[in-house]
């Protein structure tokens, strides 16, 4: 798979250097919306911060073959103030807009590992979460990690400055199966090496409320209709089984700049159908024992999840609900079911990764 990576890094290559370069500020993000908590349905604060850059995809690697979020960032060194700054103005908008008023969980993306020094400087990331520590009405507070940074000197520092809080560290597995994540995601670290992340976590629980979370890609490039539903399935098992106290399924939208946005742009790949979505979440929620949500970014437009026009709004917001009460999505009917189910069973023939017309 070594064409893979040379492919993927000199696609990333390429991306960021027809990139316009923004102002840390103008790459920064804020939005809410209801959300399931670890104690029930409540409220999300969501905050895009900038910084270098994600370390991975900045590397001779190239980064994931589906993601494109270095490129939203302003691949220059943040200072600890200025982030600290865009953090407090993000979270006062969010609380001006809605003030506190029940369960809260604050999620901060980086488009990187939050846990990483040289992407978010220490004094950032302590003070960040030390300032989170002052509101009663945040229950929990979600970063995101590759697991090389979740380390145990780590994971107290944030813990302890959140007395009484949840702690989450979410990671992006992507699929229990290494070759898949390692040869065709090209994500970089093995089961190993996200187990020993995920043991330090679990080490920790006994002191403190701190929690795992994964993010499961569905359908990476190279893989049929068939091969992700399966693969799917079989990764939250394997999650759950490692100990992970909630999962998070990330259907494939196509980033630009990215390997599969090439292999999608030559009619070779497509994102999965939203029944296939369906399919996945109905078959995991009745097996696991724990949170399983279901993203639906991108749902019903070109680039992302898709079934026909008919039904793709119904089944996005079928969809959002289930994942806030954790139920079981309602059967469903619609023309292009057919379809859907003609490509399972004849895309594991064919091995083909885009729709079968």
């Amino acid at each position: 798979m070594m064409g893979i990576n040379k492919l993927n890094r000199e696609l990333r290559e390429r991306s960021l250097g027809r990139i316009d370069k923004k102002s840390p500020r103008e790459l920064a993000a804020s939005w809410s919306s209801d959300d399931l908590l670890y104690s029930g349905p409540g409220r999300t604060i969501y905050m895009v911060l900038p910084t270098p850059g994600c370390a991975w995809a900045l590397s001779n690697s190239g980064g994931c073959t589906m993601c494109s979020y270095v490129s939203d960032s302003p691949l220059a060194a943040v200072s600890a103030e200025e982030m600290l700054g865009i953090f407090h103005e993000n979270l006062e908008r969010q609380i001006k807009r809605q003030p506190l008023d029940g369960p809260t969980a604050v999620k901060l993306f980086v488009s990187g590992s939050f846990l990483n020094p040289e992407e978010v400087p220490v004094e950032a990331r302590q003070r960040i979460i030390m300032s989170l520590a002052d509101y009663p009405e945040i229950e929990e507070v979600v970063v995101e990690s590759r697991p090389e940074y979740v380390t145990e000197e780590v994971l107290r520092e944030c813990c302890e400055a959140l007395p009484g809080k949840i702690f989450e560290v979410a990671m992006g597995l992507e699929t229990g199966n290494e070759q898949t994540r390692m040869n065709i995601i090209n994500k970089g670290f093995s089961n190993e090496e996200f187990e020993r992340a995920l043991a330090t976590i679990v080490k920790l629980k006994s002191e403190y409320p701190v929690r795992a979370k994964v993010y499961l890609l569905v359908k990476p490039i190279l893989t049929s209709e068939k091969e992700a539903i399966v693969d799917a399935i079989q990764s939250a098992e394997y999650a759950e089984q490692s100990g992970v106290d909630r999962i998070s399924f990330c259907p494939s939208t196509i980033h630009k700049g990215t390997l599969m946005e090439m292999l999608w742009r030559k009619g070779s790949y497509q994102p999965p159908w939203i029944w296939s979505v369906m399919e996945i979440i109905r078959r995991v929620r009745s097996l696991a024992k724990i949170p399983v949500i279901m993203d639906t970014a991108g749902f019903g437009t070109r680039r992302g999840p898709y079934n026909c026009k008919k039904c793709n709004s119904a089944l996005k917001d079928m969809i959002i609900q289930s994942n806030i009460h954790q139920t079981i999505p309602e059967d469903f009917e619609c023309d292009c079911r057919s379809k859907w189910l003609a490509e399972v069973e004849y895309s594991g023939i064919t091995h083909s990764a885009s729709k079968l017309s």
